[in-house]
């Protein structure tokens, strides 16, 4: 039998075990693809380096990419890959450098939209991650040049090209005009 043949529920620890997790997120047991285009890897970097770059001038937190899982779900067998996520300093674990994936939730989760991404399965993942305590959630849209942000309370801003995207209260400080996380036309 293929060691990679499908099973109809895995455990989390099988999906660790898995050689092609890189490729999959774990959703309640569920083997569900990561959807990816050039566009999306695009912008993911762009913002990413930006984020990374002020973490690292003003010593506020870790940036994460997509490899980094995080199993801090109400369904154990549950692990989700973020295309960027944030975890202020005072959060970290001590031993944080030494962890294969996290059990707590990132202060910020961001999803850049691919093209085959389905519209409930990214509000289906948003949900996810503000139930489990995630303070900050971006989704941006690269094809129509829209980041969407959803906040703990419920609240969301759809902001457009001309807008400036801020850190608010979770990543303070932190700020980038929204025209600049897209590739010129």
């Amino acid at each position: 039998m293929n060691a990679l043949a499908e099973k109809s529920q895995l455990t989390f620890d099988e999906y660790l075990d898995r050689p092609d997790r890189k490729f999959f997120e774990l959703v309640a047991g569920e083997l569900t693809e990561v959807h990816v285009s050039v566009l999306s890897s695009n912008v993911a970097i762009r913002l990413s380096t930006r984020l990374r770059n002020f973490c690292d001038a003003s010593g506020i937190g870790e940036v994460f990419n997509s490899e980094l899982i995080y199993r801090c779900f109400a369904d154990p067998d549950t692990g989700r890959r973020p295309d960027v996520s944030f975890f202020h300093r005072d959060r970290l674990p001590a031993d944080w450098q030494n962890l294969g994936y996290f059990r707590l939730a990132p202060d910020l989760a961001i999803e850049v939209i691919s093209a085959n991404d389905l519209a409930y399965e990214v509000d289906a993942k948003t949900d996810q991650y503000l139930s489990a305590g995630v303070r900050l959630v971006w989704v941006i849209n690269p094809v129509e040049r829209i980041v969407q942000v959803h906040r703990q309370d419920g609240s969301l801003t759809k902001l457009r090209s001309t807008a400036i995207l801020s850190g608010e209260d979770v990543v303070p400080g932190f700020t980038c005009p929204v025209a600049d996380l897209f590739p010129a036309k």
